[in-house]
C-alpha cells in the first residue's frame, strides 16, 4: 500500500510545482489571461469579423464583396500626406528642407453600399501643439509628433468620437506615383492651365486645361501645384479632382483585378496600422457604391490679410464631420 500512496503524492508535488504554492490562484490568473485574450480577439473583430477569409476565386467587378469580406461598422481613416519621397527620407522634398511634414490631410469614412465621406483637413488651420507657446498650422503636428499627435489634434478639432481615426495610411510621394501607376492614368478636366518651374524643390508643373489624362508624375504635379503659399485651399480643390479620378478610376471593371498586387506594393512604401486583408476590406467597400465620393472642408473663417494660418469660423455646429445622415 505504500508504493501508490508514494506515486499519489509524487503526483500531487509535480502538480503543485506546476501551479505554484496557490494552486487556485494560478488557476485564476490562467482564466484571466484566457479572458483577456478572448476580449482583445472579439474587438480586434469588431471591424473584420473574417479576417483570414480567402475569396474562393478571382474578384468580380459585379461584386465586390469577392475582394475581401465588408467592415462591420464604418472605419474612418485619416490619411496623411507628406511632402517627401518616400516614409524613411531624413529630410522632405520641399522648401525649406527638414524633417517630414503633413502636406495633405484627408478623413475618409468607409460604409458598405453608402459613398465615400472625405473630409478635407486645412493643413495651414492654426492649432495649439503641446511646447509650443503660439499657434503652429496643423501640417506641423506631423512633424512634432508623428501619426498619434496628428490623431489626436484633429480628432479635437473636428470632434471625432472617441476611438476615432480608427485607422491611419501615411502617405509619400512615391506612393501615390505607385497608385495612380498601378490603377492607370487618371481623367481629369482642368480649368485653367497650369504652370509652374521651383528651383528649390527641383520640380516643375506643365498642365494644359481642358481634359487631360494624368500620367503618375502628372498626377503628383496637380497634386503639389501651390505657386502662392497664401492659396492652400486652391490646392485642396485641385486634390479634389485627383480624389475623384483616382475613385472613377477605381470602378473600371478590370481595377478589381490589381488591387490585391497593388496592395502588396502599397504596403512596403506607406505607414499604416492596417493589413492587406484590411485594405482589401475597405477596397470593397468602397467599390460597393458606384456614387462618387462626397468631400467635405472645415469652415474656415475668412483669411486676416496676409496672415499665413486660418482658424475655424465662429459658430460653427460641432462636430464638424462627419456630416448627420
Amino acid at each position: 500500500m505504500a508504493a501508490p500512496a508514494q506515486e499519489q503524492d509524487t503526483q500531487k508535488g509535480k502538480q503543485r510545482r506546476w501551479l505554484g504554492q496557490h494552486p487556485l490562484r494560478t488557476v485564476l490568473r490562467i482564466a484571466a489571461t484566457i479572458g483577456s485574450v478572448w476580449v482583445v480577439g472579439t474587438a480586434l473583430t469588431t471591424l473584420w469579423p473574417k479576417a483570414d477569409r480567402v475569396a474562393p476565386t478571382l474578384p468580380s467587378a459585379d461584386a465586390p464583396s469577392s475582394l475581401a469580406p465588408f467592415p462591420s461598422t464604418p472605419v474612418t481613416v485619416m490619411v496623411v500626406g507628406v511632402d517627401a519621397n518616400g516614409i524613411n527620407d531624413s529630410i522632405n522634398r520641399a522648401a525649406p528642407q527638414g524633417p517630414a511634414n503633413a502636406d495633405s490631410l484627408m478623413l475618409i469614412r468607409v460604409q458598405p453600399e453608402r459613398p465615400l465621406q472625405i473630409l478635407q483637413l486645412p493643413t495651414e488651420l492654426g492649432v495649439n501643439l503641446p511646447g509650443a507657446a503660439a499657434m503652429q498650422p496643423l501640417a506641423r503636428s506631423y512633424r512634432e509628433g508623428g501619426v498619434a499627435l496628428t490623431a489626436d489634434v484633429v480628432a479635437d478639432v473636428v470632434g471625432l468620437k472617441e476611438g476615432e481615426p480608427s485607422r491611419y495610411v501615411v502617405m509619400p510621394r512615391r506612393a501615390l506615383r505607385t497608385l495612380v501607376n498601378g490603377l492607370g492614368d487618371l481623367d481629369v478636366r482642368l480649368n485653367q492651365t497650369l504652370s509652374h518651374t521651383d528651383q528649390r524643390q527641383n520640380y516643375s508643373v506643365n498642365l494644359q486645361a481642358g481634359r487631360q489624362t494624368l500620367n503618375a508624375a502628372q498626377a503628383e504635379q496637380l497634386a503639389r501645384f501651390r505657386p502662392d503659399p497664401l492659396k492652400d485651399h486652391e490646392r485642396r480643390l485641385r486634390q479634389q479632382w485627383l480624389v475623384r479620378a483616382i475613385h472613377d478610376q477605381m470602378l473600371q471593371p478590370n481595377a478589381i483585378l490589381v488591387l490585391p498586387g497593388l496592395v502588396n506594393d502599397l504596403s512596403s512604401q506607406v505607414e499604416s496600422d492596417m493589413n492587406s486583408q484590411e485594405w482589401l476590406s475597405l477596397a470593397a467597400a468602397a467599390l460597393s457604391s458606384k456614387q462618387p465620393p462626397v468631400i467635405s472642408t472645415l469652415p474656415l473663417a475668412p483669411r486676416a490679410g496676409e496672415q499665413p494660418l486660418r482658424q475655424l469660423k465662429a459658430g460653427a455646429p460641432f462636430p464638424l464631420w462627419p456630416p448627420k445622415n
